[in-house]
């Protein structure tokens, strides 16, 4: 604990890698700094975060500089056991969280093992919940998602925890609000996202329409905001990167920009924000920001945008060409993001889960079952981990295994009937 912590908050040590799971997990401990005493530490992996990127994860989010710092997996123990913490949050992709499970599993006394999902999580997956399973609570940030995950679980025979909590980027947007209640901007902010839509030929179907709007109306931007610039990683891989598709356009207006800002900052300007399925969408709402949630391309859960179902958001080209932007259904708001906060149960069951083990009484969970022991082990932490594994149990055991899992999915993909979905 640092000098002058409160003792009766509970210590949280978050780890996270990506852009998208720092973002969140400092604005989710950030945001109860009345309960928890919170530090962030960064994860090194293959997609780890660059300074810019961390800066702008960081922004607002009400972590303080000091309780953040980069770390290799290897010195994650020493590091946690120096912390002590009552708790430890796994703000990760499935397959990391896993790895990272097991190892703060070892730890004596085992702290609490908290996650979550860092944005818009309907519809509910199986492997979001079977990577989880050594997790002892589960945040969620809606009360559909939760009823969804529930169901998913009972359904997987999983045993899970799922706790609430507001999406703290929109408990951001809402204080927001009231210092701002008129917004008063005029950009057109695009949400971009790294794989939705999927896609070359829509990709560049979105772009035409940016510059289609930006023509439309000189006077006003229309301001493309990424995740990532040249040579910057992301959760998710992108394979069709708006800046190189905008280049490719040739002529670009020029009030058509691209921007690595904080989302928080580019939305100080919008007049409103037009997105696939980004959770930008949740945060303009909260600020009293129209949204088009751009239905171009379908609604399916492939796009992640069957949430806005009913929502009275969704529209097309040529509505966000218009500027013709919509505030959500009420009726919608209350089952999706936008509860009331007295229903917020997430710090209370950590809470309680905390007391349970200060006693003993919590017992530890196991992960998954799988086939391999030890070898898969150390596979799947070569797997996401990369070169920053340096163990001679993760290079033999990916020696092994790498070779055997292509062969597998070769098989596997000869067996699958050639109309059968991905899973």
């Amino acid at each position: 604990m640092r000098p002058g912590a409160n003792p009766a908050r509970l210590r949280v040590v978050a780890l996270a890698d990506t852009d998208s799971y720092v973002k969140w997990a400092a604005a989710l401990l950030g945001s109860r700094a009345d309960a928890v005493t919170p530090s962030l530490l960064v994860v090194q992996t293959p997609l780890v975060v660059s300074d810019a990127q961390l800066s702008a994860a960081l922004a607002g989010s009400g972590l303080e500089d000091h309780a953040v710092r980069r770390m290799d997996y290897a010195g994650l123990l020493t590091a946690l056991r120096a912390a002590q913490p009552d708790a430890v949050l796994i703000a990760a992709r499935g397959p990391l969280v896993r790895v990272l499970a097991r190892l703060v599993a070892t730890l004596e006394p085992r702290p609490v093992i908290v996650t979550g999902l860092p944005g818009i999580s309907i519809p509910a997956t199986r492997k979001a919940v079977f990577y989880r399973t050594q997790c002892d609570l589960f945040v969620l940030h809606s009360l559909r998602e939760v009823r969804d995950f529930t169901a998913l679980a009972a359904r997987l025979g999983v045993s899970a925890r799922f706790a609430l909590s507001r999406l703290p980027f929109a408990q951001v947007g809402a204080a927001a609000r009231v210092q701002h209640p008129v917004p008063g901007g005029t950009d057109l902010v695009f949400a971009a996202q790294a794989i939705v839509p999927r896609e070359r030929r829509e990709r560049e179907r979105v772009v035409r329409m940016l510059r289609d709007a930006a023509r439309a109306d000189p006077t006003r931007r229309v301001v493309v905001k990424v995740r990532a610039m040249a040579g910057e990683r992301q959760t998710h891989h992108e394979r069709d990167d708006y800046a190189g598709l905008i280049a490719a356009l040739g002529e670009t207006p020029p009030n058509l920009v691209l921007s690595s800002a904080p989302m928080a900052r580019a939305l100080e300007r919008a007049e409103g924000l037009v997105t696939v399925s980004s959770t930008a969408a949740i945060e303009a709402v909260a600020r009293g920001i129209p949204v088009i949630a751009l239905d171009t391309f379908g609604v399916d859960e492939a796009l992640i945008n069957t949430v806005f179902e009913g929502s009275g958001l969704f529209g097309g080209e040529d509505r966000a060409i218009a500027r013709d932007f919509r505030h959500p259904r009420p009726e919608w708001l209350c089952e999706n993001y936008f509860h009331a906060a007295s229903e917020d149960d997430w710090v209370e069951r950590l809470g309680a889960l905390t007391a349970l083990r200060r006693r003993g009484h919590l017992p530890g969970r196991e992960p998954l079952a799988r086939r391999g022991g030890a070898l898969r082990d150390a596979f799947e932490r070569k797997q996401v981990l990369g070169r920053e594994d340096r163990t001679l149990s993760g290079a033999l055991a990916f020696a092994v295994g790498a070779p055997a899992r292509a062969v597998l999915l070769v098989l596997r993909g000869m067996r699958r009937p050639v109309h059968a979905a991905h899973p």
